[in-house]
């Protein structure tokens, strides 16, 4: 096993986080052992698992002198929450480039990324599929702010770097420690930070471990290439051996579309929700679940099984209802 050499770190949340059994979810899935590691309990805010790419963000940012912090993402980005509260707290300003910004009604993570005190700069003419100009804009900005005398650090969505991915190869380190190495690790891929960090982590530790990778964005051939290069970067950074590609599964399911939830996805929320208490959004942890338990079930994922619960609670609060028809308590229904 090879040392890593971790970027600068602001301390942000409370870890490590938990990782627990999940008996009741394994009773009603009638399949093998399976554990829960609930990076919704990062304790920043309701960052959740963002907190980790964000405290080597800033830190770094802090070590390289910025007073500015620019990134962007979705209306309902977790990210970007999470990025206006870590800027806060390391004292510089923050300047968010979110798309659909100004023709939608503020989610409770936009809102919270204004209470912060960050700058929204919207980009209302930009849909769900283009929404990769953001990052053009971010490094336009940047640019600006640049010429203007500040010191900026331009940020992609999701922090996917490798400055940013380091975080989730501590988490690996920190999972290993925390029991025997899981046979599959599923969570949900975005933008590839998170399952990049965690297969460069993993390989520094030399753990078999297998990465179940659940993409909710972008097509499997797309994501998993960037995923691979990411993962390398990362390793190259932390001077630890490459992953091995062998070790990732990436399944396609972006299903009705980004941020959008399919009945199944939902099903398998309120599985967990009945079972664990676990609050489950529909960007990212709904679907990540609806494929893992669809596999637990099957008989196809024999474990024992980790699964990412990366956050998402603000998200998950704003679309859990009241759908009545969800909620028969709700209507008086037997």
């Amino acid at each position: 096993m090879t040392s890593p050499a971790i970027p600068p770190r602001l301390p942000l949340g409370v870890l490590p986080t938990p990782l627990v059994p999940a008996p009741r979810l394994r009773a009603a899935l009638g399949c093998g052992p399976l554990w829960i590691k609930r990076d919704d309990l990062a304790g920043f805010g309701v960052a959740g698992n963002k907190t980790r790419p964000l405290e080597h963000l800033l830190g770094d940012a802090l070590a390289r002198g910025a007073d500015v912090l620019v990134t962007g993402g979705g209306p309902d980005s977790n990210f970007v929450a999470a990025a206006a509260l870590a800027a806060r707290v390391a004292g510089i300003d923050c300047e968010l480039v979110v798309w659909g910004a100004g023709t939608l009604d503020p989610t409770p993570n936009l809102a919270l990324a204004a209470a912060a005190g960050a700058t929204v700069v919207p980009l209302d003419d930009v849909g769900v599929d283009g929404r990769e100009r953001v990052d053009v804009v971010v490094a336009e900005r940047a640019t600006a702010l640049r010429a203007a005398g500040r010191h900026p650090v331009a940020v992609p969505r999701g922090g996917s770097t490798p400055v940013g991915a380091a975080g989730f190869a501590v988490a690996a380190a920190e999972l290993l420690d925390q029991g025997p190495a899981p046979d599959t690790v599923v969570l949900p891929l975005g933008s590839g930070g998170s399952t990049a960090g965690l297969l460069a982590g993993l390989a520094a530790a030399g753990a078999g471990t297998r990465v179940l990778a659940v993409s909710v964005s972008r097509p499997p051939a797309e994501i998993t290439e960037k995923v691979l290069d990411l993962a390398r970067a990362c390793a190259d950074l932390l001077g630890t051996p490459a992953p091995r590609a062998d070790r990732l599964e990436v399944v396609d399911h972006r299903g009705p579309g980004f941020g959008v939830a399919a009945p199944g996805d939902r099903a398998a929320a309120a599985t967990a929700l009945r079972t664990e208490g676990l609050l489950l959004d529909d960007t990212y942890g709904a679907k990540a679940f609806a494929i893992a338990l669809d596999r637990l079930s099957g008989g196809d994922l024999p474990g024992p099984v980790v699964l990412w619960h990366t956050g998402g609670v603000a998200s998950a609060l704003a679309h859990l209802g009241p759908r009545p028809s969800d909620h028969p308590a709700l209507t008086g229904a037997p």
